[in-house]
């Protein structure tokens, strides 16, 4: 397959705000991840040698499918950009380039190194080697064309939060698991039932990989609709999407979790942080438990408590 490799480079003062609005552009357009280029990065630092060079300018890249509806995302993109100009004067100038889905796959792969993610959980990808000490999980991962690294904000956060509230023995459920990366902690973790449910084909043969190289091979996955129903229940749900999609998600979430199971929402840039607490008060269901925010993205964890 051909894909389009859209790279919208700008000009603002909040080079973190305009990095995460340009990025929310993308994801309006059901893009599950993005590139980010930020001159401020530090190759040196727990990337090992030969690592990139930091990018020139801040930009942001999103990769979608060449195809007929090619043009219309295309004038969808610069109109949303002109928007964004207009309304936040982000000045952004977009660049596509046309590329080969083995290509695009082996590109990226240079800016992937080992990360620590907790005191003890270090992802690292499956074409690095790393060195583990005593007492650190390893989640060994090849994301391929599926979202979910672990060293982006909104999955590190997860990923956090998973150790934080999953009990040995749990039963686990990730909804929109791309790359698996969540399954494969909370296996690692204790978890006992391991479900995982995508509408994307693509990303579930990532994920069954990824468990398989990681050594674990009692699991579900299936793929469906986010909100279709599943049979049974579970201690802990994470979903690792938009804000938009958690919130049309909760009255599902809430009929999903066992009573007094957890619900981890992330993927929630810090200006919708008050619209999904909004929307987990409303439920008359959850109960606050924690709030982490990294990068300016946010995960919340609520347990399910009896109706009030």
């Amino acid at each position: 397959m051909k894909w389009i490799a859209a790279k919208v480079t700008f000009d603002n003062l909040d080079r973190n705000l305009a990095t995460d609005l340009v990025a929310d552009v993308f994801y309006s357009m059901d893009l599950k991840g993005v590139v980010v280029d930020d001159p401020d990065m530090d190759p040196d630092q727990d990337w090992g040698e030969n690592a990139i060079q930091p990018p020139a300018k801040p930009a942001v890249t999103g990769y979608f499918a060449d195809t007929e509806h090619t043009a219309a995302r295309c004038d969808a993109l610069e109109s949303a950009l002109g928007r964004l100009e207009r309304t936040a004067g982000i000045k952004a100038r977009v660049e596509y380039t046309h590329i080969d889905e083995q290509d695009w796959a082996e590109a990226w792969k240079a800016y992937f190194w080992p990360e620590k993610i907790t005191d003890t959980i270090v992802v690292k990808p499956s074409w690095r080697e790393y060195p583990s000490k005593p007492g650190e999980i390893i989640l060994e991962i090849d994301p391929g064309m599926a979202f979910g690294t672990g060293t982006h904000a909104t999955t590190a956060l997860c990923i956090r939060m998973i150790q934080n509230h999953l009990k040995p023995g749990s039963s686990f459920l990730d909804v929109g698991t791309g790359s698996g990366i969540l399954m494969v902690a909370a296996a690692k973790l204790g978890a006992g039932r391991l479900c995982g449910v995508d509408n994307d084909e693509v990303a579930l043969g990532v994920a069954e990989k990824n468990l398989l190289t990681n050594h674990i091979d009692s699991f579900s996955l299936s793929r469906r609709n986010l909100a279709d129903a599943l049979e049974g229940t579970f201690d802990l749900v994470a979903v690792n999407i938009l804000a938009e999609v958690i919130l049309t998600l909760l009255p599902d979430a809430s009929a999903m979790l066992e009573e007094n199971g957890t619900l981890i929402c992330s993927g929630i840039i810090a200006s919708k942080k008050d619209a999904v607490l909004s929307g987990l008060r409303a439920t008359n269901r959850f109960e606050l438990l924690e709030i982490l925010e990294k990068e300016g993205w946010v995960a919340i964890a609520a347990r399910k408590s009896a109706v009030r």
